[in-house]
């Protein structure tokens, strides 16, 4: 899935996983996230947000700043340049969206999204650092 959304969305210069931070910074508009909030949003550790948003600041379509109420936070803030890139992307994603649910089928795409939400929100399901998965169990 990956690699077809990342085709699909060559032409803006963006990956899917940098289009999905790109888009969740936008969402939050007036309240930009810290980069814990982007990982509990995006459910991927802070160090995989953390590699996926430096091409994004080299390029100068997000700022990191640190948070005035917790200096060890840092804030994500979404670029002018970012906005723009973000809506050049769009129209690529929402035409992967309906090749995608087209090929596949709207209600199956849709019972597909549930499932990997439920996934992804399942506590059972977190990985726990301190201890192996047979650990948990």
């Amino acid at each position: 899935m990956t690699l077809f959304y990342d085709a699909a969305l060559e032409a803006s210069g963006l990956r899917s996983t940098q289009y999905a931070l790109l888009t969740e910074i936008h969402r939050r508009g007036d309240a930009p996230p810290s980069i814990g909030d982007l990982a509990e949003a995006l459910v991927i550790d802070q160090s995989t947000i953390g590699q996926n948003l430096r091409p994004l600041q080299r390029d100068g379509l997000v700022t990191l700043e640190h948070d005035e109420a917790d200096r060890r936070s840092r804030l994500v803030k979404l670029t002018r340049a970012g906005r723009s890139r973000l809506a050049d992307a769009r129209p690529l994603w929402l035409a992967a969206q309906e090749t995608f649910e087209n090929g596949f089928g709207k209600r199956a795409a849709a019972e597909l999204r549930n499932v990997l939400a439920g996934i992804a929100g399942d506590p059972s399901l977190t990985v726990d650092r301190t201890s192996t998965p047979t650990e948990k169990a």
